[in-house]
């Protein structure tokens, strides 16, 4: 028999503030989209997503933790690649559904091994005023 797959910690059931996890609007599995941007350039290098345990393991430990979709699983971002997030700040957007967390990325931030999660994905933009 196979196991069911694991699903993100429920709000509430981690250390995370209570008072930030009451402001977190999470989507219908109870994550948040988070952007890693670089500190000091504010190049933006990529999209993971969080869930209050996640947050709360990137706020105490100095490290970008996401919850991986694909894998159903906590990961610490440069665990296996060695390209490590290493947080300089943590933000709440307006609304309180997006986390942006500025680090300082060391080596490739995409999977691919780009720079940055958005070097290969440019878009034409039709004619008209730019």
């Amino acid at each position: 028999m196979s196991a069911a797959p694991a699903l993100p910690a429920v709000p509430g059931s981690t250390a995370l503030d209570p008072a930030v996890a009451a402001r977190l609007k999470r989507d219908a599995q109870g994550l948040v989209p988070a952007i890693a941007q670089q500190y000091d350039t504010g190049e933006v290098l990529m999209l993971g997503w969080m869930d209050d345990e996640a947050l709360h393991r990137t706020l105490t430990t100095g490290r970008c933790t996401y919850w991986s979709r694909s894998r159903s699983e906590y990961w610490v971002k440069g665990d296996t690649s060695g390209h490590l997030q290493l947080v300089k700040s943590v933000a709440l957007d307006c609304d309180a559904d997006t986390v942006l967390v500025k680090v300082d990325q060391v080596g490739a931030a995409c999977h691919t091994g780009d720079r940055t999660c958005f070097d290969a994905g440019s878009l034409d933009l039709g004619p008209g005023e730019r």
